[in-house]
């Protein structure tokens, strides 16, 4: 079986105080708790769209962006 590719645009604001995945005017924005220190806030942003799209995180993939607040995410579906 083939998988398919779903590639995705958000914009992550970090240091929040909640988890939350929002459209907001077509947009994506995803806000977390975490600092960008470190990678932290990717692994957060990692596990939170892994559960949000109901996917396993190792089928989460950051294109570009790895250090912007703007990101190019891959999701990889079976």
């Amino acid at each position: 079986m083939k998988s398919s590719k779903i590639f995705v645009e958000i914009e992550v604001k970090t240091n929040g105080k909640e988890q939350k995945v929002e459209l907001v005017e077509s947009q994506i924005k995803v806000s977390l708790k975490s600092s960008p220190i470190d990678g932290k806030a990717n692994i957060e942003l990692i596990r939170l769209l892994a559960k949000h799209f109901h996917v396993p995180q190792n089928r989460i993939i950051i294109k570009q962006g790895i250090t912007n607040k703007k990101k190019r995410i891959e999701i990889l579906e079976s």
